[in-house]
């Protein structure tokens, strides 16, 4: 069964032809800023999305999400084996996006000056690109996304970032606050296409493709348990929370990229209060039941 994912803000138009006779696209996501798409459609079609191609699986898979800032409506275009074109225009929904202030940054990782630091960003960023060069085409996102780890919520998908009084960009994924050393996980199955613990501004970080380029990164871990080319599936260690890079203290920031836009990972998995909920219910589940009488 595929993902279902829960629909909010979804106003659809469907422009077919009267003789259109191929089966529809299937679709199912968040019509929001920061949200994700799933499609599944017959073996062989085309798709774009306002225009520009998106990658399709010979099956019919493919995914397509939202950045923080999208205006407007989007347009998907689907070309079906018999040559007839399927339109949907979908009206994106508006967010309210939080400030958030971090100050105790250490000043070279809010504005770095020296030319090693430069040379060390400019070579992450190069290695960043080359990750995503080659996307899988095996299929992991349509799959029913979990929480990497549990913890207090310290910083929020979309949110103005002001660095040591400095504002800065956006902040494009959520914080999650754990202990240090904290085991995490994978959220759902893919491919590591990344895995450094040396980057200047994420610490330890990883890419993990679920697919099409549909791409998690976990930031700022302290210890990194699995290499590029590894294969996982959903709930395998991928490594420990750490506060290396630009951090103040231990949490691991998770992120999704779609072809340049960063879409929202909290959209894709249950509250944070019912995870640490089920949890703990697990947890108690496991625990050994006392055999015998109790003393008087």
């Amino acid at each position: 069964m595929r993902a279902s994912f829960l629909s909010v803000f979804v106003s659809a138009i469907l422009f077919l032809t009267p003789s259109f006779a191929a089966e529809p696209v299937e679709l199912a996501g968040q019509y929001i800023q920061g949200g994700t798409v799933v499609g599944k459609g017959e073996p062989g079609i085309r798709a774009s999305l306002d225009g520009t191609p998106i990658m399709v699986t010979p099956e019919g898979d493919f995914v397509f999400g939202f950045d923080r800032d999208h205006k407007g409506a989007s347009t998907l275009q689907v070309t079906h084996v018999d040559g007839e074109v399927e339109t949907l225009t979908f009206d994106i929904a508006g967010r309210d996006y939080n400030i958030e202030r971090i100050d105790g940054l250490p000043d070279a990782k809010v504005t770095p000056r020296t030319p090693e630091q430069i040379a060390h960003i400019q070579r992450d960023v190069q290695m960043k690109k080359d990750a995503k060069q080659n996307p899988s085409q095996q299929v992991w996102f349509d799959e029913p996304f979990d929480w990497p780890v549990t913890g207090r919520i310290s910083g929020n998908y979309g949110s103005q970032r002001i660095l040591n009084g400095e504002p800065r960009r956006p902040h494009y994924g959520v914080d999650i606050a754990a202990p240090q050393d904290t085991n995490f996980y994978a959220p759902a199955g893919g491919v590591v296409t990344l895995a450094n613990n040396d980057m200047y501004f994420e610490g330890g970080l990883i890419f993990l493709d679920h697919g099409l380029g549909y791409v998690s990164g976990f930031l700022h871990m302290n210890r990194i348990d699995v290499k590029a080319g590894d294969v996982v599936k959903k709930g395998d260690l991928l490594g420990g929370v750490g506060s290396a890079g630009r951090s103040t203290g231990p949490h691991l920031d998770w992120r999704i990229n779609w072809m340049g836009r960063q879409v929202d990972p909290t959209l894709l998995v249950p509250s944070m209060e019912s995870a640490i909920a089920a949890k703990q219910a697990e947890t108690s589940d496991q625990m050994p039941t006392s055999a015998g009488g109790s003393d008087d």
